[in-house]
């Protein structure tokens, strides 16, 4: 009895953690990682699977004479494929030759993955919650067997 009062639970666990939205820093053209893309947080819509995170390099988006170059950084959440055409898009541009205008982006699977820019990205992403609770059965069932 409470091998399956167990399981129900383990089950419903799994189904929750299913169900709950994934969450993304998000951020518009900001001058650098801090502030606002290091702590605004939105809960994705139905359907946003993945972190999308883009950063650019070019002069400031009016046009201007003698003009500095600096970083843009944008966050926000994304499907998958659709993250994956954007990136595709932008590979040609993703040079970071600091005299040219260039723009590179990643996608990346868990919450809040999308801290790091670029070249952190995807080496920080969290393990998903699900393996541990599947992980978790397996060694109950393992012990009250």
């Amino acid at each position: 009895m409470i091998k399956y009062i167990a399981l129900s639970f383990i089950v419903i666990l799994i189904t929750v953690k299913l169900t709950v939205s994934l969450e993304c820093y998000v951020c518009d053209n900001q001058e650098d990682n801090h502030g606002k893309c290091a702590t605004t947080i939105q809960t994705c819509n139905y359907g946003e699977d993945v972190c999308l995170s883009e950063i650019s390099w070019g002069s400031t988006p009016y046009w201007q004479q003698g003009a500095l170059k600096q970083y843009y950084i944008s966050k926000r959440c994304s499907t998958k494929d659709k993250c994956a055409k954007y990136r595709s898009s932008n590979m040609g541009t993703c040079t970071h030759i600091w005299y040219q205008d260039w723009k590179c982006s990643e996608c990346c699977k868990g919450d809040r993955c999308n801290y790091y820019i670029i070249s952190g990205a995807s080496k920080n992403n969290f393990l998903d919650h699900r393996i541990l609770l599947v992980s978790a059965v397996i060694v109950f069932l393992g012990l009250y067997s």
